[in-house]
């Protein structure tokens, strides 16, 4: 891809929304910088002083990196987008908000490791931190700011990453969080008004359910879609994701309070619903209008090419392109932060601070170099949903839970590895064996499930000889 002409026509004004755009982004997040007082405390966590308007923005804007995944989905398979990328997700936030969130900010710990650090000691912790790091890795969403970048503007997909880059990330060195929830604060605005744009000319151009339903395949208009029930059914449990997600416990712990936590998470709900909403009209309308797509891919910013006109094309793209950097900036402090300070600093000492802007640095380096060897971000969620939430997740459940607090502080170390290694092994059996593109899991069975089932097997064992101990 590299040295193509832009893909899309943009006019001089909408070149000039996306500048303002970039511009705007630098000065909120060194202003923010501006205001960090320079503890570990306020770095990492913003004192914990996230307000709920400010937990909300930061919370909603981060959670949609994969954009370019989310339309490729909508394209392919239509109505079924909200029911893999959208249902499953709001269950499971509504569940952090009312069993995890008052207990999460209650904890006082910065980071999961810190968590299993507390419970279970310094093998649990440094093994979470690199489950961590598999969670947050930047790598994606760099690649998709190029992608979109390119698509704008043309030219090296390399240098055009190391740009995004350096604009989305450059002000976290100095202002941690702080800028994190500051720049969210305006991606938050920008990613609902290009969606908000686009979603009202396609009707006015187009017509309604009645164009809809003239245009599309049968099956797109189905809350399958064409998918197996048991594809789906995966997806609901590696939506498990939410309650070990680094994300949420972060803001949770950044939070004012337990209470500003919990309403925090419930209003984000209500606002990823008229998001997905939004995103899943657009897929359809992209697969009804532009049906012969060679890179569905790009479904949203080809449709918008088609429908928008000048500078409103503008203001989409740079919602585009807040969705992706928003999720950028906060997965590249986190995964900064895991680097740094769960793993360098835990083991060498030193400055938390210092540490953490190492690690940063260490993150979008290995970001960099694996960006350009990802497969489609669907693919990477479904294989890291897979192999670590099984793995990760009743070990930090338990901190939190008593009834699954396990006897022996190796136990959870055990499970944790043994538990993503037999859903890694299962994934890799199932890629090694494809037939016409579809891999054959054993026995049929999607890989997250040998290891939630061994997970829970460790618990139950673990139970028994407890009550024959006593």
């Amino acid at each position: 891809m590299k040295g193509e002409d832009a893909l899309v026509a943009l006019s001089s004004s909408d070149y000039l929304v996306v500048a303002l755009y970039m511009c705007a982004v630098l000065v909120v997040g060194y202003r923010a910088a501006r205001r960090q007082s320079g503890s570990p405390e306020d770095y990492l966590l913003a004192g914990r002083r996230l307000t709920l308007p400010m937990f909300v923005a930061t919370l909603v804007s981060s959670w949609y990196g994969g954009i370019l995944g989310v339309g490729e989905f909508s394209y392919r398979y239509g109505l079924s987008q909200w029911v893999v990328f959208g249902v499953p997700y709001y269950v499971f936030a509504f569940v952090f908000a009312f069993a995890l969130a008052s207990r999460v900010h209650a904890s006082k710990a910065v980071t999961i490791p810190d968590r299993l650090r507390d419970a279970y000691g310094p093998g649990a912790a440094y093994l979470g931190a690199f489950y961590a790091f598999l969670m947050t890795n930047p790598a994606p969403y760099m690649l998709m700011v190029a992608v979109l970048l390119q698509l704008m503007f043309g030219g090296s997909l390399f240098v055009l990453m190391l740009v995004g880059t350096l604009i989305s990330t450059i002000y976290l060195r100095i202002g941690g969080f702080r800028s994190v929830t500051a720049t969210n604060y305006l991606e938050f605005g920008m990613m609902y008004l290009g969606f908000a744009l686009l979603v009202p000319f396609c009707i006015h151009h187009y017509g309604g359910m009645g164009f809809l339903r003239a245009s599309l395949p049968e099956l797109h208009l189905t809350w399958h879609g064409g998918n197996s029930l048991q594809s789906i059914v995966v997806w609901f449990f590696i939506a498990l994701w939410t309650l070990v997600d680094p994300g949420f416990h972060q803001r949770c712990e950044a939070a004012t309070s337990g209470t500003v936590a919990r309403w925090g998470i419930l209003v984000s709900i209500a606002f990823w619903f008229v998001f997905d909403a939004m995103t899943v009209t657009s897929g359809l309308y992209a697969r009804a209008i532009l049906p012969n797509l060679d890179q569905p891919s790009l479904a949203y910013p080809a449709l918008a090419s088609v429908v928008l006109p000048p500078i409103l094309r503008g203001v989409f793209f740079v919602g585009m392109l807040a969705t992706i950097m928003s999720t950028l900036v906060s997965f590249s402090f986190i995964a900064g932060q895991t680097l740094g300070r769960d793993l360098i600093w835990r083991a060498f000492g030193g400055d938390e601070i210092v540490a953490t802007r190492l690690g940063l640095l260490l993150a979008l380096f290995l970001g960099g170099l694996l960006a350009l060897i990802l497969p489609s971000v669907v693919d990477l969620w479904y294989a890291v949903g897979s192999a670590v939430v099984p793995g990760l997740l009743i070990p930090l459940l338990s901190t939190y839970w008593f009834p699954l607090r396990m006897s022996h502080p190796r136990l959870p170390v055990a499970m944790m590895a043994l538990s993503s290694l037999a859903s890694l092994g299962s994934l890799l059996w199932g890629h090694a064996r494809l037939v016409d593109g579809i891999p054959h899991y054993p026995f049929g069975i999607e890989p997250f499930y040998p290891g939630l089932f061994l997970s829970g097997l460790m618990v139950l064992l673990d139970r028994v000889l407890v009550r024959r101990a006593a």
